[in-house]
């Protein structure tokens, strides 16, 4: 991170890159080449890794093949992997590599995008922060903790419906529209200007009465940073080193993107890690935030934080920052995902024993394009495979 350029600089530097990748005006080289140097479209903050790494317990057998069924074929794991542009693939069932697969010029030393795979882990520093009695209670306003939110649209918002996005706040977060929420957001965050993040999101007027509505809301995932540093006291990727990172046995540092010097996280987006190392991730969320027989979240966090909110009566498909699968088949019952444009996926089945974690480089910066295999019915097949 460059602290000593301008705010001029920094935004002549990024501002190009950044407006490619939104637009999805990439070639598919460019695609990838974005995506594994994620971390130099931005200023960045290190999320430090701990001692020796923590190996991996690997499974007897490997991948059994799998059946994909769409438009009335049946494919495999080879037309998955080419036709959803998969860099890199990691499966664990029972807590052992049973796959781990690189294509696009990935490897193991890679630290691949996160995209909005982000939010999940801001949400878990959220359930880890309340273990630590820095937050209350989930139903505490914000301004409890934001001051600057007092007197605006999210001054009657809880910490739960901002995990949720039910925080009503007037929003569109289509990434390809210049003139959309997300895209200002994006202006905004070119400043490189400490606070203005938040300002810009106290800014905005309220749709709905909170909780009444869901809403994908990037801006939501945002404050979550600046939750996070107002209660524990800590910059969120400093939190997330002490309370994961240099715990668990990460083979490297990653990186989180920041406001600029002095900043805060975009709790959002913006980590920058390698596959494995989200594998462990994924595989701590699988054992229910234990490290070592401890656990960094508060009992059952994960069963709460990947249950679908309720709102106006009707189950929306997400939970605290974490998604839920759209495909109704037996064996996803009781799945949630982290998921991130791009093709980006960290997918939990407790019922199953199985993690999944899938990095990608696909055409748009959209989570369904559609232009490829459905995702959702990827993890069917693999969980039935492995059964």
């Amino acid at each position: 991170m460059a602290d000593s350029s301008s705010f001029g600089d920094l935004a002549a530097r990024y501002r190009a890159p950044l407006e490619r990748f939104f637009d999805g005006a990439m070639t598919p080289g460019e695609t990838v080449h974005a995506l594994a140097h994620y971390h130099e479209l931005f200023t960045v903050r290190t999320v430090a890794r701990g001692g020796a790494p923590r190996p991996l317990p690997q499974g007897a057998g490997a991948l059994p093949d799998i059946a994909l069924e769409a438009d009335g074929r049946t494919f495999d794991i080879y037309d998955y992997l080419a036709t959803n542009r998969v860099a890199g693939l990691l499966v664990m069932k029972d807590g052992k590599v049973v796959c781990e697969n690189y294509e696009l010029g990935a490897t193991p030393e890679t630290l691949w995008a996160s995209c909005s795979m982000a939010k999940s882990i801001a949400s878990t520093l959220v359930g880890a922060a309340i273990l630590d009695g820095h937050i209350e209670s989930l139903d505490d306003p914000l301004p409890r903790y934001i001051k600057m939110l007092a007197a605006s649209a999210y001054a009657d918002v809880s910490v739960r419906q901002l995990l949720q996005m039910t925080s009503g706040v007037q929003w569109d977060e289509t990434y390809t529209n210049p003139e959309s929420d997300r895209r200002r957001l994006l202006e905004t965050q070119l400043k490189f200007e400490p606070g203005a993040v938040v300002r810009h999101m106290s800014e905005l007027p309220r749709g709905a009465a909170p909780g009444s509505s869901w809403k994908y809301n990037t801006g939501d995932s945002y404050l979550v940073g600046e939750l996070l540093q107002a209660a524990t006291g800590l910059d969120p990727a400093q939190y997330l080193s002490t309370k994961v990172w240099a715990r668990l046995g990460m083979e490297r540092d990653a990186h989180w993107w920041v406001e600029g010097q002095g900043g805060m996280v975009f709790a959002g987006s913006g980590i920058s890690a390698t596959l494995r190392d989200y594998a462990r991730f994924g595989q701590l969320v699988l054992d229910d935030g234990r490290i070592d027989g401890e656990s960094i979240v508060p009992k059952g966090w994960f069963q709460e934080a990947g249950a679908a909110a309720v709102v106006d009566g009707r189950k929306v498909p997400y939970g605290y920052m974490w998604w839920l699968p759209e495909l109704a088949d037996p064996v996803l019952e009781g799945s949630f995902q982290a998921e991130g444009i791009y093709g980006q996926y960290l997918h939990i089945n407790p019922r199953e024993r199985l993690m999944i974690v899938l990095l990608s480089a696909r055409s748009k910066p959209s989570f369904r394009s559609r232009l490829e295999f459905d995702d959702d019915a990827f993890f069917a097949a693999v969980a039935k495979a492995l059964r």
